[in-house]
């Protein structure tokens, strides 16, 4: 019975794609505006957005396997050297795909967990529970630098950088898990251009008198391969050679559970202090000057690195920081444009918002 839902569902899906990707997109964008609406409104806004991200990662193995599964489907677009990595690895290693996929789902629920934690259960529960949901994550993470023996990627497995519309015959595609479907009882139209080959086809772009002039070498130029282009999906991140990288990669990893657990230790004490962020501040220090710096042609390792660095911009909203310099200057910004058009409605939104962020460990988390 379980298996026969599961079929009508993905038959379902694969029928209305581009309905379906609509209904997520206009759910996402309404999760912005609920926290402040109405009582637990936070838990109904974070709910839907777990359901909402568990049901995209469905949706992307589903539709993943459909494209695996159609072999005259070809993207407009290559695919992404992210995409190319984490899908070789999924690929390759089952352990791998399950630890990433677990680590995904404790990632879309550590925030809907607390909420609950909060209002069901008492407060030495709940920070019990957020330390322990670090640790899995850390183990977890540290499962998949052992398998790849690379610097980690965010997120671990691959995301959907395709339309799904542009599937070729979508609304007669049948389920991965379905029989195949009949073949048709009458043979294909000719299609009108082959019908008559006597007419001639209108002449190219590229031999009209516009593009003429053009040197072959200015042609292929933009469309010359770059390096990982042509580079084997494994091979798109360097594995770890050295201690060194070993080490930063390690401390990488531990970094936010040290800071839960400093967190939570000073939160026992009457006065404040700034230990977690202190020390956190100061792995990053030092995680920074041990990973090697990435050749020109490591384009995926660059990205990645750069966003790490962008994350650091979290600090702005953790402890004394957020108290003493990021909420203080948010919340002038509120009162002066509260009366003013548009941007009052954004002032609000942010009013709405920065209770949630002090009540909340994982809104400013990850």
């Amino acid at each position: 019975m379980a298996a026969a839902s599961k079929v009508k569902y993905e038959a379902f899906l694969i029928n209305n794609v581009s309905t379906i990707s609509s209904l997520e997109s206009s759910l996402r964008s309404i999760t912005w505006f609920l926290p402040g609406r109405f009582k637990d409104a936070e838990l109904a806004s974070e709910a839907l957005t777990t359901l909402l991200n568990i049901l995209s990662m469905y949706h992307d193995t589903l539709l993943a396997r459909v494209v695996k599964a159609t072999p005259s489907y070809r993207p407009l677009i290559p695919t992404s050297l992210h995409t190319r990595f984490t899908k070789a690895w999924v690929d390759k290693d089952a352990l791998y795909k399950w630890a990433a996929r677990i680590l995904e789902i404790v990632r879309f629920t550590e925030l809907m967990i607390e909420m609950t934690l909060k209002r069901k259960a008492s407060e030495k529960t709940r920070w019990r529970s957020v330390i322990l949901l670090e640790i899995i994550k850390a183990s977890l993470r540290m499962m998949l630098l052992k398998l790849t023996h690379r610097p980690l990627v965010y997120p671990p497995l691959p995301e959907r950088d395709f339309d799904p519309t542009t599937l070729p015959s979508l609304s007669n595609a049948t389920s991965p898990t379905l029989a195949p479907s009949s073949p048709p009882l009458s043979p294909p139209m000719t299609p009108d251009h082959l019908r008559n080959n006597l007419v001639p086809l209108p002449p190219h772009p590229l031999l009209t008198s516009a593009q003429a002039d053009m040197s072959a070498e200015d042609f292929l130029l933009p469309k010359a391969l770059t390096t990982s282009a042509v580079k084997p999906s494994m091979s798109l991140v360097r594995p770890l050679s050295s201690p060194r990288e070993w080490i930063g990669e390690t401390i990488y990893v531990l970094r936010p559970l040290v800071y839960a657990s400093l967190f939570i230790a000073d939160r026992k004490s009457e006065q404040r202090s700034n230990r977690p962020i202190i020390v956190s501040l100061l792995m990053e220090f030092i995680l920074r000057n041990l990973r090697r710096a990435p050749s020109n042609s490591a384009t995926l390792e660059r990205a990645e690195y750069a966003r790490r660095d962008k994350d650091m911009l979290w600090y702005l909203l953790r402890g004394s920081i957020w108290e003493s310099y990021t909420r203080p200057k948010l919340e002038s910004f509120v009162d002066r444009t509260s009366h003013t058009p548009l941007i009052g409605l954004f002032g609000a939104l942010l009013k709405d918002w920065i209770p949630l962020i002090d009540d909340y460990y994982y809104y400013t988390n990850t």
